[in-house]
């Protein structure tokens, strides 16, 4: 690795060197600095878009052992990842141990990995683990989020220098299906400074890709042949029904509109940015108007006029509506909702025909007002 010395025009090479000749330890440092940036690990295995969920760190909670796994992690399809940690040399024994590790955490329920998660958060000084895991895996309640699916567990071990016989295991693992992989993590040192360079290498980028495209085509094979996800089939076929009824409605925007497997569908008012979304969840149906444009302030400007007038809108709507302005997000919408046993199909018709009737009032409420505010609004919100 080196250095480059725009003054002079030069490389200037980094000394390599050992994490215990530079005084790191794997918990007090290596540990910390994943746990504290996933996203390291993540680009060096080249999900960087995809990203890790750190969940605990120094995990015991296994029945009849107290063994420690160093980071247990959720991916975005909510399989849990097994992460051990080494420092200058990987171990002859690290393989035996992560996989046991695997093993322990494979019997993991939903509601026991949501309490792990609240038992870090609360050491790390608080934050709500059932919400933060919807919001990662981009799922609107935990009901819809399946966590621990199967025997998929992931397992990725890290280490300055891998032994053969780690290197020659992770191989045979992973040609019997089982994610393993090695990430070779390598300090560098140039005058007082201390670099850290993270690399995949088992498999490489190249083969990962590769891997990753024949396991994605093999999958879609399989789907082909067998049955959706329950869920998923249960969503087209509501929105099938959903649709038939909008359109039987005289609701000419969803001419075009597919029924989908998402617990969503959403319709343009002819302002960018802006849509009439119909929610279908198991307990709920939901109408919002969403204020999603690319810009925040006019998302918020936008937001601040109408509910200016948030009395008069309620009355149009006949209905007490809910006002997320949503701070810390770019998006903000105005949410109007019922409680349903959604997945009960005897109840679809009276579920279909509240969501048509809000979907006309909350559109004749609010369209035509953000369409003249949209108008006359400059960037960056304001008029």
């Amino acid at each position: 690795m080196f250095r480059i010395d725009r003054t002079a025009n030069r490389l200037s090479k980094l000394e390599r060197t050992s994490f215990s000749e530079v005084g790191f330890r794997e918990r007090e440092h290596l540990q910390e600095w994943l746990a504290s940036m996933p996203d390291a690990l993540c680009e060096a295995m080249s999900e960087g878009e995809d990203g890790l969920l750190i969940i605990q760190k120094e995990f015991d909670g296994f029945d009849g052992t107290r063994e420690r796994l160093d980071l247990l992690a959720l991916d975005r399809n909510g399989q849990l990842v097994v992460i051990e940690n080494k420092l200058d040399d990987s171990g002859r024994d690290v393989v035996w141990q992560a996989l046991k590790y695997a093993a322990y955490c494979s019997s993991l329920k939903k509601v026991e990995i949501v309490g792990i998660y609240q038992q870090y958060l609360d050491r790390q000084g608080g934050g709500d683990a059932a919400g933060l895991i919807c919001e990662f895996l981009g799922e609107d309640t935990l009901d819809e989020v399946v966590l621990n699916d199967g025997t998929n567990q992931r397992v990725v071990f890290i280490a300055a220098n891998f032994r053969r016989e780690v290197t020659a295991t992770v191989l045979w693992l992973r040609e019997h299906q089982i994610d393993a992989r090695c990430v070779k993590v390598v300090p560098y040192r140039f005058g007082e400074e201390i670099f850290v360079d993270l690399q995949q290498v088992i498999p490489t980028p190249e083969a990962a890709d590769y891997m990753i495209r024949m396991a994605e085509k093999d999958s879609e094979e399989k789907s082909a042949k067998g049955a959706q996800k329950w869920s998923h089939q249960m969503r087209l076929e509501f929105w099938e029904q959903a649709l038939e009824a909008l359109r039987a409605a005289g609701l000419e925007r969803w001419q075009n509109i597919t029924p989908s497997r998402d617990h969503w569908l959403n319709s343009s008012i002819s302002v960018s940015g802006v849509t009439l979304t119909l929610i279908f969840l198991r307990h709920e149906v939901r109408v919002e108007f969403q204020l999603n444009r690319s810009d925040r302030d006019e998302n918020k400007w936008l937001f601040d006029q109408l509910a200016e007038n948030r009395d008069a809108y309620e009355q149009a709507v006949g209905e007490e509506l809910e006002w997320r302005r949503i701070d810390d997000k770019k998006v903000s919408m105005v949410v109007c909702k019922t409680s349903v046993q959604g997945y009960s199909k005897e109840n679809w018709p009276e579920m279909i025909a509240w969501l048509v009737d809000h979907y006309r009032m909350m559109d004749e409420a609010f369209s035509e007002p953000v369409r003249g505010l949209a108008a006359r609004m400059k960037p960056g919100g304001g008029s």
